[in-house]
């Protein structure tokens, strides 16, 4: 079967268009998760979305794996290819079609870098208002899959908020072509968002409508201390009261991330002299004659006065705030400082963060003595990430018995197994906690009814 597969593909698709054998680039058989990586049998590379539809009716036919592919940043294991099965990478489908001022759209192949998204809409005046750490990595096509979220998502929301429409080929290599470029448009279904964070398990994208916004003229940012949790809270909806849309971020820092980072990295500057139980990377970002500098000023004024804030740092350079930001991001280098890492994405309620984090960070610090435990997240939004690393521990990290524990405590606060990052295959055990029967089996029946030989992504989120 995989030689008919492969012959059928070879005489189907254009010279250069099929990779197999040691030419297929290591790289491909894995993601930035902890997933076994698979090597497959071939690896697909189109120009255009009739060579998606071509080489997705020939393996649909023959009962060949297919997994899409992007940038495989995702921390699920969502991009790993399948057994026996073909990858397929849009390396060569990035290309930036069309940017619409007038409208605030950009027209863009599904494997465009997200950076590149971001630059061309700057060269206009606009902004796309998603953004990631991965930026220069990420795909837009792997965004749109796992409706990524990001630093920007209490503001503009995350992918599924910010395209009008896209393109997907279905298994059996039909085109639905779904390019809406209005705001409005209430005809029929919204067939776009049973593509969108659903991995690539119902349909691939190829290309895709993206909503621009207006560029803030004006922008401000700030890194915050904080007593504890409560306090940030409390400075959390005065921020939302006083700047309204303007509040951009509001990125938090437990100090077990802050002060391990900190120490491993030299290069990142520690802006506070004295250690505090939180900090917080909040921004501001609006037009000219918004006054955003000064009214984050009164705003961390006010709030110094009240005793919710003990200390702050507002940038006063490109240069200062790239380094506050440069803390946060800092994530990028958990390969460098930790080696292999058990790493969550979850979703907390606001209000229950704060015992969350001291709850289970003391557990998984009574449980494995030694392990190195750091909280940080989006906050304003109700996402957390979690990395823990074991010393000692290599490859080897207790990975199920830590994801046990701190899954029951999501539960128990009545939050969400994954909050960015979707589910892959790292999740799947774990999705009924956030998902019910009546849920899941609905999932199951788009997935038959869309895919019914399982030739997307299997093994990924749910089974038909």
């Amino acid at each position: 079967m995989a030689q008919d597969a492969l012959k059928a593909l070879g005489q189907a698709l254009p010279e250069g268009a099929i990779v197999i054998g040691a030419d297929i680039p290591a790289s491909i058989a894995a993601d930035w998760s902890t997933a076994e990586p698979v090597m497959p049998m071939a690896l697909i590379r189109p120009r255009i979305t009739a060579e998606v539809a071509t080489a997705l009716a020939i393996c649909d036919a023959l009962g060949v794996p297919v997994t899409a592919q992007g940038g495989r940043t995702g921390l699920a294991g969502g991009a790993v290819p399948a057994e026996n099965g073909v990858a397929m990478s849009f390396e060569r489908m990035a290309a930036i079609e069309e940017i619409d001022p007038l409208a605030g759209v950009a027209v863009v192949q599904a494997g465009v870098p997200l950076a590149s998204v971001q630059a061309s809409a700057r060269e206009y005046g606009l902004m796309f208002g998603v953004d990631l750490g991965s930026r220069d990595s990420c795909t837009i096509g792997g965004n749109l899959a796992t409706n990524a979220g990001g630093t920007r998502v209490l503001r503009y929301g995350m992918m599924r908020e910010n395209v009008l429409g896209l393109e997907a080929v279905l298994a059996d290599g039909t085109v639905i072509s779904s390019m809406n470029r209005l705001l409005k448009n209430n005809a029929g279904y919204d067939l776009k968002q049973m593509f969108i964070g659903t991995e690539g398990t119902l349909g691939v994208i190829t290309r895709a409508v993206l909503r621009l916004q207006p560029a803030p003229a004006a922008s401000a940012s700030a890194l915050c201390g904080f007593r504890n949790a409560d306090a940030m809270l409390g400075f959390l909806m005065r921020a939302r009261s006083r700047l309204g849309q303007a509040l951009s971020a509001f990125e938090a820092m437990w100090p077990s991330f802050y002060s391990h980072m900190t120490g491993a990295l030299p290069e990142l500057r520690r802006p506070f002299d004295a250690p505090h139980g939180l900090y917080v990377l909040i921004e501001a970002a609006g037009a000219a004659d918004e006054a955003i500098e000064e009214r984050l000023h009164a705003l961390l004024s006010e709030a110094l006065e009240t005793g919710e804030i003990t200390d702050a740092v507002i940038a006063s350079s490109e240069r200062d705030r790239a380094d506050l930001w440069a803390l946060r991001e800092s994530v990028a280098h958990f390969g460098r400082v930790l080696g292999p890492v058990i790493a969550f994405d979850i979703g907390v309620p606001i209000a229950a963060m704060g015992a969350f984090v001291a709850r289970v960070e003391a557990e998984i610090a009574e449980g494995w003595p030694g392990i190195i435990a750091m909280s940080y997240g989006h906050i304003g939004d109700s996402n957390l990430h979690l990395v823990c690393h074991l010393p000692g521990a290599g490859a080897d990290q207790p990975h199920e018995a830590v994801s046990d524990l701190v899954y029951r405590r999501v539960v128990e606060v009545g939050g969400s197994v994954s909050a960015e990052h979707g589910i892959g295959t790292l999740k799947r055990k774990a999705l009924a906690l956030s998902r019910s029967p009546a849920e899941l089996a609905l999932m199951a029946r788009m997935k038959r009814a869309l895919d019914p030989n399982g030739t997307l992504n299997p093994g990924k989120v749910v089974t038909a």
